[in-house]
């Protein structure tokens, strides 16, 4: 008779550390100090994103490549190094990172834990023992790592996505907008009526603001490219070489094709992070432009029959579980709840930059969190916005047309002929007894029709004087 064969595979490994014995799951790249963390903190179920996880790879990659060129490691660990922490930056291992965001205010739960594993599979290859400290922390501290982890990946992921889909959608608007450089519309301020503009002014009214946003990011991209590594435990360089945070910056350069450097003052960059603060606040900006155009579009498509229904968005779904033929602007809305939250992060990472005490910051992952989050965020909420919402909507010329007409601010155009007291009565009248304009323009002033057609025709209302 046969018998089942008990499994004797072991599920643990015991390893020890500075503190002692540890049980880690036993295919687990991680070690003990990253068993001990993921055992300690256990607040939320969040976890640095792959960018982070990216940087801290390329950082490690670099670390190695530039100890080796200054003859403190070994070649060939160091080509091992290299090897495993660009593993590690593809996202090959992405799993045995899995130390909870909300961990020790310096990130050096999470240094370990890319210095463990970095080290495991160096050691699987070399057939030795890679030492997660000795060797792959070579010349660090967490304290200098994650700071350069946090500028790294959020230069890296600005100028990658950010950047690229804030020029995606600048574009989008100015090909929409020259398509209707001639449609012209009723203005509106405080949500009145107001003088026309063209569609074209509108559209390029907002490319102008992303057009501001991305000067912005890319004065303050230049800052987040200043490094902290090199400057150890507290600025001073404390074990490292003098040449190691420069030679750092220019392998970083090499794999990523961005200008880093390292910071002209290590004390500032490592007790602070303005930086980040600084980009942090222009992206809130940025998120404030989004949802104000997200919010224009809802109110252009509102309707369709008792809004303003200027234009009409891309029908992408239905919008009512029990109002059938319902369309809602889903993408604008979408976007602006992006927006929502990025403003959010902001806050976060406002009160985690104050928390910089003496030598140095401890709230830094968190602050690499909700700046990851707030760049995703916004890179994907522009590329909708452009491709969902603004190439696809329609104008609803007709509409458009008939509110025109009956607009009685035209008047102002007429306020140095006639003057402001004799244009209001016209307006208020034109108003109560809902009659174009030009009609009444014409009972309550000595102007032709001709005359007042030519100075009332809004396509010439929209060009102002030079």
């Amino acid at each position: 008779m046969n018998k089942d064969k008990t499994n004797t595979t072991p599920q643990y490994r015991s390893e020890q550390d500075s503190m002692g014995e540890v049980q880690i799951p036993a295919d687990a790249l991680y070690g003990p100090q990253t068993q001990r963390a993921i055992n300690n903190f256990t607040l939320s179920d969040l976890r640095l994103p792959r960018s982070f996880i990216r940087a801290l790879g390329l950082v490690k990659k670099a670390c190695a490549a530039a100890n080796s060129e200054l003859g403190l490691l070994d070649e060939t660990m160091a080509k091992a190094i290299q090897q495993a922490a660009s593993e590690v930056a593809k996202g090959k291992h992405d799993s045995a990172f899995a130390v909870d965001v909300f961990q020790t205010g310096s990130g050096t739960s999470s240094n370990m834990n890319a210095n463990e594993v970095i080290a495991k599979l160096a050691s699987a290859k070399l057939k030795l023992a890679v030492h997660p400290n000795n060797h792959v922390n070579m010349g660090q501290s967490s304290n200098d790592v994650i700071p350069t982890c946090i500028h790294v990946s959020a230069s890296l992921a600005i100028a990658e996505q950010l950047l690229p889909n804030l020029a995606h959608l600048m574009l989008t608007l100015e090909q929409k907008g020259q398509r209707h450089a001639d449609t012209v519309k009723t203005g509106r301020t405080h949500l009145m009526d107001a003088m026309p503009i063209t569609l074209k002014q509108e559209l390029d009214g907002w490319a102008a603001q992303l057009q501001h946003n991305a000067a912005r990011i890319g004065h303050n991209l230049h800052d987040l490219q200043h490094l902290a590594i090199g400057g150890t435990a507290v600025g001073s360089g404390i074990n490292t070489h003098p040449q190691f945070g420069k030679e750092v910056a220019e392998q970083l350069q090499l794999l990523s094709g961005q200008a880093f450097t390292i910071s002209d003052d290590y004390f500032a960059v490592i007790s602070s992070q303005d930086s980040a603060v600084a980009m942090s606040g222009e992206l809130k900006t940025l998120a404030v432009s989004l949802m104000k155009i997200s919010n224009d579009l809802r109110w252009m498509n509102s309707g369709p029959l008792s809004g303003l229904a200027e234009i009409t968005l891309p029908e992408l779904q239905p919008g009512s579980s029990i109002m059938p033929g319902k369309i809602n602007p889903v993408i604008p809305e979408a976007v602006a709840m992006a927006c929502a939250q990025v403003i959010g992060n902001d806050s976060t990472i406002t009160v985690a930059g104050q928390s910089g005490n003496f030598q140095l910051n401890v709230m830094l992952p968190v602050i690499a969190y909700n700046l990851l989050q707030s760049i995703e965020l916004l890179s994907n909420a522009m590329r909708a916005l452009a491709d969902q919402a603004v190439s696809g909507f329609n104008v609803n010329h007709e509409k458009l047309s008939a509110n025109l007409s009956s607009n009685p601010i035209l008047v102002t155009a007429l306020n140095e002929k006639i003057g402001y007291d004799l244009g209001a009565a016209i307006a208020k009248r034109a108003y109560q007894e809902q009659r174009p304009v030009i009609d009444v323009a014409e009972e309550m002033t000595d102007y032709s029709r001709e005359v007042l057609s030519q100075l009332l025709d809004p396509k010439k209302l929209t060009c102002a004087k030079k």
